[in-house]
């Protein structure tokens, strides 16, 4: 994986790998947009207001295009694939307001978090109501093996949030369980996504198995990339702070990385963060001074790479065609994209 990172300069460029990714499916995505506006409304004032926000905040929409792309390679060609992938937004968003609501986060693609504009009573009873809404769309196809793969993935979800708060401000995560808790926040609900197509029938076990590793690794260099942009981006770019993980209590794998190896004042200075919830006294740059002098941003980007590497090379069982070619760049986009 020889392509250098994206830079400011390169917007078109990132636009065109964006369509090489996105290009081969986008009538099934604007579809599956489609389905995803319509249920996300109800009769309740509340559930409708909030529905018209989270369709406005946008997203990257990269697991439903995972699906759609999944299911062109398996053959298929109907209505349920695009239910299936508006299912796995509809997850995707829930989880998101419940971080949100965890986290007290103030902002979300750059606007403000419905927690923070409606507090969070209301907001934990919509992330609940997206969460059934989700399953109950899944079973309008009959397949109960689908639903039972979503309701694992969300399992394995709900399980990484619960590992990772037990774990908030603690200095000593190791990388082992950091890797743990990736894998279940966010690389099961990526395989989710891309082994589903298998069990519409008519089913493939067996690439649902292969298409299940390939999105679990690159849910894994998706999460690890995402920690990257917490130092690397501007806040225009990624819609929050830089840094806000560790604001947050979260030490992510650039810091877990660098605090095996740095002087006792240095560890002492995230351990203030983490105390203070804040950089009262310490500054955002010391940090980022830190871990630059250590190189830990370039050791994370490295182990990243080689999750996307490991996620092509599961592909290497399918026949060619134009659907395996957009799945075998997808790593490429997720370790350079900005946002």
């Amino acid at each position: 994986m020889t392509t250098p990172p994206l830079v400011d300069s390169q917007a078109g460029d990132r636009s065109v790998q964006a369509s090489r990714f996105l290009d081969l499916v986008a009538p099934k995505l604007l579809a599956a947009e489609e389905v995803f506006r319509r249920h996300l409304d109800s009769d309740v004032p509340f559930i409708h207001k909030a529905g018209i926000y989270i369709r406005q905040g946008g997203g990257k929409r990269i697991r439903p295009a995972l699906l759609l792309l999944a299911a062109r390679l398996l053959g298929h060609d109907s209505e349920e694939e695009v239910t299936y992938a508006a299912v796995v937004e509809f997850i995707h968003n829930a989880t998101l307001i419940h971080d949100d609501i965890i986290d007290h986060a103030h902002l979300r693609r750059g606007q403000p978090t419905l927690n923070h504009l409606w507090g969070n009573n209301l907001t934990v009873l919509l992330g609940d109501w997206i969460y059934t809404k989700a399953m109950q769309m899944a079973l309008s196809h009959g397949q109960l093996e689908v639903v039972q793969r979503l309701c694992a993935a969300t399992l394995k979800m709900t399980e990484g949030e619960l590992m990772a708060l037990e774990r908030l401000g603690a200095i000593d995560l190791t990388v082992e369980e950091y890797f743990e808790i990736v894998d279940r926040k966010t690389a099961h609900l990526f395989a989710a996504a891309c082994s589903i197509p298998s069990l519409i029938p008519p089913q493939r076990p067996e690439a649902g198995q292969v298409l299940a590793h390939y999105g679990r690794a690159l849910g894994t260099c998706f999460q690890i990339v995402d920690d990257l942009l917490d130092f690397t981006s501007r806040e225009s770019e990624i819609g929050k702070p830089v840094l806000s993980d560790l604001k947050e209590g979260k030490l992510t794998l650039p810091l877990i990385l660098l605090l095996s190896r740095v002087a006792p004042a240095e560890r002492r200075l995230i351990q203030t963060v983490l105390d203070e919830r804040g950089f009262e006294r310490v500054a955002p740059q010391q940090i980022l001074d830190v871990v630059a002098r250590e190189g830990t941003l370039a050791e994370a980007a490295e182990i990243a790479e080689v999750y996307a590497a490991r996620a092509q090379q599961e592909l290497e069982i399918f026949p060619p065609g134009d659907a395996l070619e957009a799945l075998e760049f997808a790593p490429d986009f997720v370790l350079h994209r900005r946002s």
